[in-house]
């Protein structure tokens, strides 16, 4: 029992630690767009407007940063400390330990300390996960109750992410025995059709139920898609863009695997974007483009989305890889978000920038862990063999999403994958098949050393535009 009540204050100190370094929270761009539109009372669906209908709601008792930050830490660091307890409970203290280490783990805090969407849909399901633990690793059921915050927790994270559902699908769905259903096909079925159904229901209420304006978001995906296989087939234009517009843009090299964002920027592609995506009537058309742009050069698509795939999950990528560093201050801003970094924020920021650029700031590396992992557990049925199971599963669904529904590499958007692998590998490790250890600690060194060697020798896949030009139709 002392032992127990020693992680919980540990997890205490470490969250009021957390506070004392990077108080009142981080804003970025995203969270001071989202902050005006709690402010204004007038929201759109470019971000998920679950988190600025949240900041207005808190908005008449503390404005600012402060009441979400505290959220996000009380949610964190409440969430591990009560996993380590659990575990400390069972007689595995280092395992308890290593929990409240991945809490504080620099890449991870330091991204857990910024007021997003990325931060608080980890927040959130670290602490569902760890509700779900106090009752399943001592062997209980887990009560209505306590079924209940987990579904509050849940229902949050997916809804303050557009693609969350990737994650808590999969993530319910295990840790819930699969509603007893046994046939991995079926078990497949459940996760695709639960998804399919977030997507569907999402929108409805987004824009119905909180009110937000469409801004069309939606259609950044296909619009680079179709792009991208232009520029790969050596096409002379996608539907459209006249031959002269798009030749204009090759010059530029608007096109990259790392992202879509020149051609939602006015000063870069813009003027391709509003073409083929943004102008009001663009829509209906810009599906029936991309479903004939796809089908008619699918060779040029499958390499489109695995080098995006390649970048996104930093694998075969050079050094200094950009959007992988939490911020150090907000973004500047004249709402009164944020404040002058502490030197020991500017520390934490430090280590995370350093770990960045180490096999544990790459994704590709932690979901060769879990997938490594995954394998060597075969058919262990322990608790803990479950709970690592089912974090795993939500980490591979989320970042393999990204094979075919992603328009950005930016490394929060695994956040949570990262976690979600850490935290199976604290918990399952003991439960794998001792004659599989090594053959998974292999498997995960290699692709960590291939990894390695492209970060030393490969060039950066980002690479700046040209100074900002508008172009003309």
């Amino acid at each position: 029992m002392v032992r127990r009540h020693a992680f919980a204050i540990a997890a205490l100190l470490l969250f009021l630690a957390s506070l004392a370094i990077r108080w009142p929270g981080v804003a970025m761009y995203d969270s001071v767009r989202q902050y005006d539109q709690a402010l204004s009372g007038v929201y759109s669906d470019w971000h998920p407007p679950i988190m600025a209908r949240g900041w207005a709601l808190l908005l008449p008792i503390w404005p600012g940063t402060a009441p979400f930050f505290l959220i996000q830490m009380a949610l964190w660091w409440g969430g591990l400390g009560l996993l380590a307890t659990v575990l400390a409970g069972t007689a595995r203290r280092g395992a308890a330990g290593l929990i409240l280490l991945c809490g504080a783990f620099p890449l991870f805090l330091g991204w857990q300390t910024v007021i997003l969407k990325d931060a608080q849909m980890a927040a959130c399901l670290t602490a569902a996960v760890a509700l779900h633990a106090a009752w399943s690793l001592r062997g209980r059921s887990v009560p209505k109750g306590v079924w209940g915050l987990i579904a509050l927790l849940v229902a949050y994270a997916t809804l303050v992410r557009g693609n969350a559902a990737f994650a808590t699908v999969p993530l319910v769905l295990a840790l819930a025995h699969w509603g007893g259903v046994r046939r991995w096909w079926v078990r497949a079925g459940l996760i695709i059709a639960g998804i399919v159904a977030v997507l569907a229901i999402s929108p409805i209420l987004n824009h119905k139920a909180m009110g937000a304006e469409a801004s069309h978001n939606d259609r950044a995906l296909p619009l680079w898609d179709i792009v991208a296989i232009t520029h790969r087939a050596h096409l002379t234009n996608p539907p459209g863009i006249t031959p002269a517009l798009w030749a204009e843009m090759e010059k530029r090299g608007c096109y990259a695997p790392y992202f879509w964002n020149p051609y939602g920027e006015e000063q870069q592609c813009g003027a391709i974007g509003d073409a083929l995506a943004f102008d009001p009537d663009a829509g209906g058309q810009l599906m029936r483009d991309w479903v004939r742009t796809v089908s008619a050069h699918p060779m040029a698509y499958a390499l489109h989305r695995a080098a995006h795939l390649n970048t996104t999950l930093r694998f075969l990528v050079g050094r200094g890889e950009r959007d992988a560093i939490p911020p150090v201050d907000s973004e500047p801003n004249d709402l009164g978000l944020g404040k002058r970094a502490s030197l020991p924020g500017r520390a934490l920021v430090w280590l995370a920038a350093m770990t960045s650029e180490t096999p544990l700031g790459w994704p590709a590396c932690w979901l060769a862990a879990g997938a490594a992992l995954l394998w060597a557990l075969g058919r262990a049925d322990t608790a803990e063999a479950r709970l690592a199971r089912a974090l795993i599963l939500s980490a591979l669904v989320m970042s393999g999403s990204f094979a075919v529904a992603s328009i950005a590499s930016d490394l929060r958007y695994h956040l949570w994958s990262m976690i979600a692998v850490a935290l199976a590998l604290v918990i399952g490790w003991t439960s794998a098949e001792p004659s599989r250890r090594k053959a998974a600690g292999a498997i995960t060194l290699v692709v960590a050393l291939v990894a390695t060697a492209a970060h030393l020798f490969a060039a950066p896949v980002y690479v700046p535009l040209p100074p900002p030009k508008i172009l003309a139709h």
